[in-house]
């Protein structure tokens, strides 16, 4: 019961991050993070190395949000539902954020979806920091509910 409440946390965590990615990006365009961008290069990426056939842009957008949600589900499930859910919540999402500033670069994905303006990266440390928190807390509350 432990996994599927840990898994729960995690998957709340991570539909809040894109939900608010999907928002902003449509409300800020000139400055929020674009991380389906990202998504999209990395899977393009993949693909080629594999000598597999390029998805259509729809198709790739559509299998990048799933692939955000699996994996940013299954890295905040790590929230756990013991004590401290929280804090590590919101030590997760840090880490996961800092990553989705520094990483791009050196993946050879781009830096400018998320390194664009100093705002860019702000909002891109927050907001997975905010999804972590929402994995802590939802973890925190499934856990008193027992």
């Amino acid at each position: 019961m432990k996994i599927l409440r840990s898994l729960a946390a995690g998957f709340a965590g991570a539909l809040a991050l894109n939900v608010l990615h999907e928002t902003m990006r449509r409300l800020r365009p000139h400055d929020a993070p674009r991380m389906d961008v990202l998504g999209e290069r990395g899977l393009r990426k993949l693909l080629a190395a594999a000598d597999a056939p390029q998805p259509d842009d729809d198709t790739a957008y559509a299998l990048t949000m799933a692939g955000d949600l699996v994996s940013n589900g299954l890295y905040y499930s790590m929230v756990g539902s013991g004590p401290h859910t929280i804090a590590r919540g919101v030590g997760l999402g840090l880490a996961a954020g800092i990553g989705g500033v520094v990483l791009p670069g050196p993946l050879g994905l781009g830096e400018a979806p998320s390194n664009r303006t100093p705002q860019t990266k702000l909002m891109t440390v927050a907001w997975y920091t905010l999804g972590g928190l929402v994995a802590g807390a939802v973890a925190q509350g499934l856990r008193q509910r027992d």
